[in-house]
């Protein structure tokens, strides 16, 4: 028996490569799992439940089928799909998570968090997620025209990608800030964190103030393997899989 963790797909019908990964690792090796946790950005970009795209329909699709094999799965928003809401989840049958949540890992207590949380240095990000997050916003938000919504995701995506290479203190304040690493896990009372958003696969060694040590496992984004963390009561791993060659996938 194993638990997955997954996050920073980012699937968008431009990256039919990673959508047929994910696919595949749904009909396969996901299969044997005990449960599956998805910690955010499983989307490019989620512009509502409402969406009637052909690509978003068929992950809803993919993901009915693999829970529909009686395996629990569980979503936790990331900052490009924290739109996704009871209407995805009951097409697809996944449960929503709050973020952050901490659950019983094989009797280990593990908060799990997407990770843009933990960027606290980058203070106009933070700024940011307190406004876009405000619930009166969410619901004007989803209240817009589908048609302007896709526009206004297509232009966030087409900035995101101008900006051009980011220097070593743009990154830095894009990494998890230790301090509030520190800071939760003692709010949380746990000695392993799990969580995704900075695209750094890693696994860190924390030594909190009360003289415990602690575990954050870091997942991997999917842009250039299957970043996948398997956890079972032995242990876990952190698996790469290679993505197939884009230009022979369609979607």
């Amino acid at each position: 028996m194993a638990t997955w963790f997954i996050s920073d797909l980012h699937l968008s019908p431009a990256r039919p490569d990673i959508a047929h990964l994910f696919f595949d690792f749904l009909r396969d090796s996901a299969r044997a799992a005990d449960q599956l946790f998805i910690l955010g950005d499983l989307f490019d970009a989620w512009i509502g439940d409402d969406d009637t795209s052909s690509f978003a329909a068929q992950v809803q699709q993919e993901l009915r089928r693999f829970t529909d094999h009686g395996i629990p799965t569980y979503f936790i928003a990331g900052n490009r799909d924290f739109l996704i809401g009871r209407r995805f989840a009951n097409a697809t049958g996944i449960e929503l998570l709050d973020d952050p949540t901490v659950i019983d890992l094989y009797g280990t207590p593990t908060l799990l968090l997407h990770g843009d949380l933990l960027c606290t240095d980058d203070h106009s990000y933070q700024r940011f997620r307190r406004w876009i997050r405000k619930p009166w916003l969410t619901r004007s938000l989803l209240r817009l025209p589908l048609s302007l919504r896709m526009r206004i995701a297509n232009k966030l995506r087409a900035s995101s990608k101008t900006q051009g290479p980011l220097s070593e203190a743009e990154l830095a304040i894009m990494n998890a800030n230790p301090d509030a690493v520190i800071h939760d896990f003692m709010k949380f009372d746990v000695e392993q964190m799990i969580h995704g958003h900075t695209h750094r696969p890693a696994v860190h060694q924390h030594d909190l103030p009360d003289g415990r040590q602690a575990t954050r496992i870091v997942l991997g984004d999917w842009y250039t393997q299957g970043s996948m963390l398997k956890v079972t009561a032995q242990g876990y791993q952190l698996i790469q899989l290679p993505l197939p060659e884009a230009d022979h996938c369609e979607i």
